[in-house]
């Protein structure tokens, strides 16, 4: 990874390319975001940025927060990420990163938190097959069935069975970033995005370029 950026998902529209053909987009607000902390082989065994997104109201802060951001001189912000970038020895504490990090015709990853769907079944869930609706079936044409474990008489650990679906963390590859405005902090990818309008995205640029 060599560059990367945090943002939020605005939307989804339509522009036109070249040669006149509907490019479906993902508009996101990307930045403006800074370096509230540098990470180094030397004090933490690794190299790394933390990035953050949002100004945050400094009465809004938790006490360990507030240190964190105090000790690094920083203004607080909503959202810290983490980047292992490959090169870091140009950035510094406070440095602002914005959307023209990027430009048209880079390829990019998008990271997001799909929207949740509370409780479902295993038919939605996991594209069970559901019994036919003849004699014999009952009620529970849309169940999912024996769980087939009489011993050691307990639900083996990543069956497939009904529970919580989405809200879980998606990463959508190799997305081409179509246009960038850097005066009003907006990246167009290619394509749709997974989170719901307003969601926080990562972006960074694609192990697949």
């Amino acid at each position: 990874m060599n560059k990367g950026i945090v943002g939020k998902k605005l939307g989804m529209t339509q522009l036109f390319d070249e040669k006149g053909n509907v490019v479906p987009v993902t508009v996101i607000e990307a930045g403006p975001c800074m370096v509230c902390q540098k990470k180094t082989v030397e004090t933490d065994g690794y190299e790394a940025v933390q990035i953050g997104y949002g100004d945050m109201k400094a009465n809004k802060v938790n006490k360990p927060m507030k240190g964190h951001f105090a000790k690094n001189d920083v203004a607080p912000k909503k959202v810290l990420r983490e980047f292992r970038l490959s090169d870091i020895s140009a950035m510094n504490v406070g440095d602002v990163i914005k959307a023209d990090v990027f430009a048209e015709g880079d390829k990019v990853d998008v990271r997001g938190t799909s929207k949740g769907k509370g409780y479902a079944g295993v038919i939605k869930r996991w594209n069970f097959s559901r019994l036919k609706m003849s004699h014999g079936t009952g009620p529970v044409a849309r169940h999912g069935g024996s769980l087939g474990v009489i011993d050691p008489a307990r639900v083996f650990k990543g069956k497939k069975m009904a529970g919580h679906l989405g809200a879980e963390r998606v990463t959508v590859q190799n997305l081409d970033v179509v246009k960038v405005d850097a005066e009003n902090n907006i990246i167009a990818v290619k394509g749709a995005v997974p989170g719901p309008k307003g969601g926080i995205v990562v972006l960074f640029d694609s192990v697949k370029a």
